[in-house]
């Protein structure tokens, strides 16, 4: 009797280890993850950490695509301008497998943002990807920006 009550307590604590390993904690939402910068307060003092253009095959540039930086809420987030006729997805991610995807519609003037993820003391970085009328004939493009570690 005595060796099952060991063999369960050694299960229970490496269930405890497992569960608060720093693994498992990664992928673990934050307060932050998934929420409006602007709406959050989160944007009112953000900067811009990396740049990319968004790129068309047919039409040359067509946007640029900005990873934002909140030292405030510590989260990343993605900013697109583009043609005030597209529309599209924003994504951004982390190194510890985090991510958002937001889509956009067209209008706002072709200045649109993604939601944040947390993303202190790790790299992020973002993607975009647009169209505009109906995509066909070369009418998308897309752009990332690089890494940004902190």
């Amino acid at each position: 009797m005595k060796l099952r009550v060991v063999a369960t307590a050694i299960g229970v604590a490496a269930v405890a280890l497992f569960a608060a390993s720093p693994a498992n904690a990664q992928v673990a939402a934050h307060r932050y993850d998934h929420k409006d910068p602007y709406k959050s307060g989160c944007g009112n003092a953000a900067r811009v950490v990396k740049t990319g253009k968004i790129n068309s095959r047919a039409n040359g540039q067509v946007g640029t695509i900005k990873l934002m930086w909140s030292g405030k809420c510590q989260t990343n987030w993605i900013e697109i301008s583009t043609a005030t006729s597209a529309h599209g997805i924003i994504s951004v991610y982390t190194e510890d497998g985090r991510y958002d995807k937001f889509s956009f519609k067209a209008g706002n003037r072709g200045r649109h943002w993604g939601n944040m993820v947390w993303a202190k003391d790790m790299c992020a970085w973002g993607g975009a990807s647009v169209q505009w009328n109906g995509g066909r004939g070369g009418q998308n493009g897309a752009g990332t920006t690089a890494k940004a570690c902190g």
